[in-house]
């Protein structure tokens, strides 16, 4: 293989918030999605759930990986939030993931008229619209009437390059400078109680040995879509890793959340690792995020 299809090895510690990976990381912490869903939309969250096995996913349209975070919260409204740092249009990207939402709500049995609102916001690390504005937000309007068109779907472009700080919340800003950061010097003080949350998140991630070891599989996965060769066997073959990549981050999560609860027996462990339905794995981890004790999660696995 030539150097060209090679990509260097990056290790956990060389990332900062603006990484997919990092980024997912640290907001897959309720606390932290809930403050920044207060902070971009101004609205009370009491809770949000975030699913992590949407927010890890193989996008055939897109040629790879997508890491987003998808959440819902006590209302039902849900949210899809990606770290974006390329220069490319989101415009369509952001059509896709409204449709996706509303595919997967209505694949579920949800009635059109019952479909919740959706937010779909991009955290863009270069100005989108070049308009020099920290945020720029989308909703439907009729075009003749000028009246808002309700449909439930929004979309909200952050720009960490933004100009505009007296036509915004100040901690928005300073959150939007923290992302903008520099591995250097995104520890500094910011002067803010937020950025000093997600900082610490940071250095929990980074000082943990189990997401050192998802980052190390999610970078071959990244590593294997760079690869030469997209004939249809070696295409096959790599999806097929990929769908193995998706059990074992599942598989694990579960764990860290049994483990929360106790410590789960070998019997527990052994039917996670042999399990391959993705589906059950992730009930099970529906299961394990609802239960009290590791007695109530094997319970509830036997009805």
């Amino acid at each position: 293989m030539s150097s060209n299809n090679q990509i260097r090895n990056r290790t956990l510690k060389e990332l900062t918030i603006k990484d997919n990976f990092m980024f997912a990381a640290v907001m897959f912490n309720p606390d932290n999605c809930s403050r920044l869903v207060e902070m971009v939309l101004h609205i009370p969250v009491d809770r949000v759930v975030v699913d992590v096995e949407k927010s890890i996913v193989y996008h055939p349209e897109y040629h790879g990986i997508r890491l987003d975070v998808y959440a819902k919260d006590e209302n039902n409204t849900r949210y899809s939030i990606e770290m974006q740092v390329r220069t490319t249009p989101v415009e369509k990207r952001s059509r896709y993931y409204h449709s996706q939402i509303d595919m997967d709500l209505l694949l579920k049995g949800a009635p059109y008229e019952q479909l919740p609102d959706v937010y779909v916001i991009f955290i863009c690390d270069y100005d989108p619209f070049g308009e020099r504005k920290y945020c720029y937000t989308v909703d439907s309007v009729n075009r003749e009437t000028q009246k808002s068109y309700e449909d439930g779907n929004h979309t909200l472009f952050l720009n960490t390059v933004g100009e505009n700080k007296d036509d915004v919340a100040p901690e928005l800003a300073r959150f939007l400078d923290f992302v903008h950061a520099d591995l250097a010097s995104s520890t500094d003080d910011f002067g803010d109680a937020y950025v000093k949350q997600l900082q610490a998140s940071v250095k929990d991630v980074k000082a943990s040995r189990e997401m050192e070891g998802r980052f190390m599989v999610l970078e071959e996965m990244l590593r294997q879509e760079h690869r030469d060769g997209y004939e249809e066997g070696r295409q096959d073959g790599r999806i097929e890793g990929l769908q193995e990549g998706r059990l074992q981050f599942i598989r694990e999560m579960i764990m860290d959340q049994l483990k929360k609860l106790g410590d789960p027996s070998s019997d527990i462990q052994y039917l996670l690792n042999e399990e391959k339905n993705l589906e059950l794995l992730k009930s099970y981890y529906r299961i394990a995020q609802e239960s009290v004790s590791l007695e109530e999660f094997e319970h509830k696995l036997k009805e």
